[in-house]
């Protein structure tokens, strides 16, 4: 019984903050938030390889995670080539992105990474905020 406590006593407050609790299972209506984004020409720290691409957000254990993903080559195609993790995180950057460093532009460190992807990480955040199939804004950013 106290498992069951502590559990509510964990998630109570991020549903009061409008969070997802941790044991919320994204249904298809729920599931992921995309909005394509491409590079601007006065854009100077694009942090992606690709020129354009897709931002995602899922909700993910009580968290909402974002993903950037290569459009596919082929027109046709279901299914993306190349998905990496946005985030601020040292840690997911390189250990859940672990060899597909390429998918990014060049970078010196971690640091500058870091900095570069901020601005889309809380991009992302907001898209699994919005109803499907709505679009934030080029100037939102």
């Amino acid at each position: 019984m106290s498992g069951l406590a502590a559990a509510l006593a964990v998630s109570a407050p991020m549903m009061l903050a409008n969070e997802q609790g941790m044991f919320h299972f994204p249904t298809t209506e729920d599931a992921w938030r995309l909005q394509r984004i491409q590079r601007t020409d006065n854009e100077r720290e694009w942090p992606f390889a690709a020129g354009a691409g897709y931002l995602m957000c899922v909700w993910i254990l009580g968290e909402r995670v974002v993903y950037f993903a290569e459009p596919p080559q082929d027109a046709d195609a279901k299914e993306f080539n190349r998905v990496v993790v946005v985030s601020t995180n040292p840690l997911d950057l390189m250990m859940v992105n672990l060899g597909k460093n390429d998918v990014f532009a060049p970078f010196e460190g971690v640091e500058q990474l870091v900095l570069r992807l901020g601005p889309f990480v809380d991009l992302g955040r907001r898209l699994c905020s919005q109803p499907r199939g709505s679009e934030i804004g080029p100037g939102e950013l």
